[in-house]
């Protein structure tokens, strides 16, 4: 479903040919569902390229984690589908890809590490087999030898005694070891491009550097790309080149990631960067005021205006995407100046 606004694009760079690893033009998701239908996506269009990290931030229910099933194939059937746009990996629209087509690229050239690695690890089989048959899925290995990648892997991300972890079930391990394992099976075949949602949320902080530390390291040795999912918006400032903020299944603004947090743009963003600790002492953080919008009536102009503070006539209509500055654009009526300051 497509708001008809002037689309906001999120672009981490292009390579030397001038071709992204990944660029998705005007992408639409909708959820058909018995009595109702939902809009998570309103087109989108974002581009990242080799050795880039983009980070998406939004609150929940923004449509982060709808757009990242979206490119893994992942929506859910029958209701999920794409509606609009495309997904073009390596210059081929994924969008329109069998089954069959998406299952010999994803967990291979395109890898997702998942929210909630509970559900996402089968509870029924040991970690070390899961891991050994996603490579052999897409390797032509001996079991001997996806074994001793597992092994390697599992070293990497810092799970304690791995070869006595390649026989335990998930439900033995902690959510922090589960979230490592899932790590570990998103980066053992070096895929061009992961999709890292919440990669980081069950584990403490020292665990949170290893973790970034070890993707970083695995990116540049591999040119990988990374779009990483998260609501941490001290993770994005650390790891990210590029920002999109996304909001209400739209993305809202993007900058580059050092313009962002110091000359936030859209009103939206002022607020989450407002609302993060700043270690001063203060009676209260603070909020965004209101609820985040009904994506099944997807109403007529700026998403945000029910919640803005700067809302004035024009926010009625659909909002033009603005050119902040250099790569910096914004979906927002207001004029350029004054540019809000990150606090």
């Amino acid at each position: 479903m497509s708001t008809g606004q002037a689309t906001v694009r999120a672009d981490a760079g292009v390579d030397e040919s001038g071709a992204p690893l990944i660029d998705i033009r005007g992408l639409s998701v909708e959820l058909r569902m018995r009595k109702r239908t939902v809009y998570p996506v309103s087109d989108v269009s974002l581009a990242l390229t080799h050795g880039k990290t983009l980070g998406l931030v939004g609150e929940s229910g923004s449509g982060k984690t709808m757009l990242s099933l979206a490119i893994m194939g992942l929506l859910p059937r029958p209701f999920g589908r794409v509606v609009a746009g495309e997904i073009l990996f390596d210059g081929k629209n994924l969008a329109a890809y069998t089954d069959a087509a998406m299952r010999r690229i994803r967990g291979d050239r395109i890898s997702m590490v998942f929210q909630e690695p509970m559900t996402s690890l089968d509870p029924l089989f040991t970690i070390g087999s899961q891991i050994v048959e996603a490579i052999r899925a897409h390797r032509d290995v001996t079991s001997a030898e996806a074994t001793d990648l597992t092994l390697s892997m599992l070293e990497r991300v810092q799970i304690p005694s791995p070869g006595e972890r390649l026989s335990s079930y998930p439900h033995e391990l902690s959510g922090g070891m589960r979230q490592r394992v899932m790590i570990a099976m998103a980066l053992c075949l070096q895929p061009e491009l992961l999709l890292a949602d919440e990669p980081t949320t069950a584990l403490d902080v020292t665990v949170q550097a290893q973790i970034l530390k070890l993707i970083a390291e695995l990116q540049s040795e591999l040119r990988m790309g990374v779009l990483l999912i998260t609501h941490n918006l001290a993770v994005v400032r650390e790891v990210a080149d590029r920002v999109a903020v996304m909001y209400g299944g739209e993305i809202v603004e993007s900058a580059p990631t050092a313009e962002l947090f110091t000359r936030p743009r859209h009103p939206y963003t002022q607020g989450l960067i407002r609302s993060l600790p700043t270690g001063r002492r203060v009676s209260r953080l603070a909020v965004i005021p209101g609820r985040p919008p009904d994506l099944t009536r997807r109403p007529p102009g700026c998403p945000f205006a029910p919640r803005c503070p700067s809302v004035f006539e024009p926010c009625a209509r659909t909002p033009p995407a603005q050119e902040i500055g250099p790569g910096h654009t914004s979906a927002c009526w207001l004029p350029p100046e004054p540019l809000g300051k990150a606090l």
